[in-house]
């Protein structure tokens, strides 16, 4: 019998290309998400307090070099080549009013004359802006979640030292701090540090410019670590009169937790509770630490030359002024592991600390630059619930990463997008939004 089947091989047409086309784009999504920027004055802000003055070899303002750094954050892009590189897109040069491209040598220039003082100011800045966010949240009560977070470096920079770097051991890095508002997902206050500094150097004076950064009247919780457990810590928050919950970690806390009487928890067969007091010899009194163990796994061991089944237990213990349980208050710190997820945002996903000169301040700006990069995309997705519950990377794939053609008169340009794009409406209902 004949076989008639069809058999479908693999064909592929001949393609020739040339270096012909003047305006093509690869950030389509970067002139509305500008459009933003001016609607809530972020241009305008930089001018006031970053004022740069004219002169015959002056071609760029640092407003053009700020704003460029954040847009090529949102875009993925990294490392001051990159950026620079980034400066030459067309729809790039024209919403920053660029005659040309960037260098990398002109941009970290420019930042190192910053200076502390320029961080600074970048500092009350961001932190001005996420206030107001705050305050329109018309959020009664804030979740405050402290950690920080290891940035190896690869060179000799400015500020890197050797720290506890469990990505490169014995390695230099940079250890900067966060503070997240939970709610929001937001950063409300970050420091840039060296990498020797302990997870809890500074929080003190940290949290009083963090606590700047607050609406008045707004009911404060705050969770962290026990990188974070700390006597004088916990004497602040509490003149402060914010309620807190931080992980135990003390020398003696095993054997500590070993003398407790426990007793096992209602409804399960492997969790048992306990709750005692405690005062360090720092502390200027006695707190009641609340703790939970449970069993991880189970140890074959002999006894009189038989073997046995031994549990093994993992146990924690926190220090709280939260009225709840002990295992209440252990399901309540778990929640806290959302926030390294974001932290991986802003490293991974906006690149923060990753772009880096040789100057520790200069590092310390594009740093802030990342972490206002990562508020920012957070901050115009608010009224999208959908797009807000994306991460920045999905959002930037499908929004800012859209190939375009920039065409007609510099000052009032049209951008043609892909007639066929995959997310079109949602892309176009977005930019609306954006320009509103």
């Amino acid at each position: 019998m004949k076989n008639t089947k069809k058999v479908l091989k693999f064909k592929s047409p001949k393609s020739s290309w040339s270096f012909t086309s003047k305006k093509l784009s690869l950030y389509g999504g970067i002139a509305p998400i500008m459009q933003y920027l001016k609607n809530i004055g972020l241009p305008e802000e930089f001018d006031e307090q970053f004022p740069t003055f004219a002169h015959n070899a002056r071609k760029f303002s640092l407003t053009q070099l700020m704003l460029s750094v954040i847009l090529a954050s949102m875009s993925g892009v990294v490392r001051l080549t990159g950026i620079a590189n980034f400066t030459w897109d067309p729809i790039v040069q024209n919403v920053l009013s660029l005659v040309n491209g960037l260098n990398k040598d002109v941009i970290s220039t420019e930042f190192k004359k910053l200076g502390q003082s320029g961080a600074h100011l970048l500092e009350n800045l961001s932190g001005s802006r996420i206030k107001n966010v705050l305050q329109n949240s018309r959020l009664k009560k804030i979740t405050l979640d402290c950690d920080s977070t290891v940035k190896p470096v690869y060179g000799n920079q400015q500020g890197a030292a050797k720290g506890f770097n469990p990505k490169k051991r014995g390695g230099k890095s940079y250890h900067p701090i966060l503070a997240f508002a939970t709610e929001l997902k937001l950063v409300v206050n970050s420091w840039f540090r060296t990498g020797s500094a302990y997870t809890s150097n500074g929080i003190i004076e940290f949290l009083k410019q963090t606590a700047c950064h607050l609406p008045e009247g707004i009911q404060i919780f705050f969770r962290a670590d026990s990188g974070f457990f700390s006597g004088a810590l916990f004497d602040y928050l509490e003149s402060l009169n914010w309620d807190y919950l931080v992980k135990a970690k003390f020398k003696g806390l095993r054997e500590l937790l070993q003398k407790q009487d426990w007793t096992l928890l209602d409804g399960y067969t492997n969790v048992w509770v306990c709750k005692f007091s405690y005062k360090a010899k720092s502390w200027t009194k006695a707190r009641t630490l609340k703790a939970v163990r449970q069993i991880k796994k189970y140890e074959t061991r002999e006894e009189f030359g038989k073997p046995i089944l031994v549990p093994v237990y993992k146990c924690a213990a926190y220090c709280s002024t939260l009225d709840l349980d002990e295992w209440a208050t252990h399901e309540k710190y778990v929640e806290r592991s959302v926030s390294e997820t974001w932290i991986e945002q802003v490293k991974s996903q906006l690149f923060a600390g990753t772009t880096l000169t040789n100057d520790f301040w200069a590092n310390d700006i594009l740093w802030q630059l990342g972490v206002f990069a990562y508020n920012l995309s957070l901050m115009m997705r608010l009224g999208n619930e959908k797009l807000y519950r994306e991460e920045h990377r999905t959002f930037s794939n499908r929004f800012i990463k859209t190939a375009a053609e920039i065409y007609g008169r510099r000052q009032l340009p049209k951008i043609r997008l892909y007639k066929y794009h995959p997310f079109r409406e949602r892309w176009e209902a977005f930019a609306a939004q954006l320009a509103a």
